[in-house]
């Protein structure tokens, strides 16, 4: 059994595989996934887990370069994205989030109904 916080065996395996410059998407329970991106579906019910919840696990795994939400999201939320590890955070119209989520090797859904809780990450690397 792994010493580390993230258990989900296809979440970790998918951080594990990721290189510089790749996109993941935490995304709340609403979020759309374009056809043919990996989706990894962790709602069980209304705010489980949350999106903070997913976010901590990842960013115990994954190095991040820069990161970005929409700019619809409320300034409390976005406060709370900026509180962590997540890099340069960008800003995009949430239209542009969807269409930059078509090229995530993966979305990550959450059960968050927050309105716009979502979050695109860039892996970076560890030197």
């Amino acid at each position: 059994m792994k010493r580390t916080t993230l258990l989900n065996a296809p979440l970790s395996g998918l951080i594990a595989s990721m290189g510089h410059g790749d996109l993941l998407v935490i995304g709340d329970a609403g979020l759309p996934v374009p056809q043919g991106v990996r989706v990894i579906d962790l709602a069980v019910t209304r705010g489980v887990p949350g999106v903070f919840d997913v976010l901590d696990a990842v960013l115990a795994e994954l190095v991040v370069e820069r990161s970005a939400v929409a700019s619809e999201a409320d300034p409390a939320l976005v406060g709370r994205f900026a509180e962590r590890d997540i890099g340069a955070m960008g800003r995009l119209s949430h239209e542009e989030f969807k269409e930059h989520s078509r090229k995530a090797r993966a979305i990550v859904r959450t059960g968050e109904c927050t309105p716009y809780a979502n979050i695109c990450l860039w892996a970076g690397v560890a030197f």
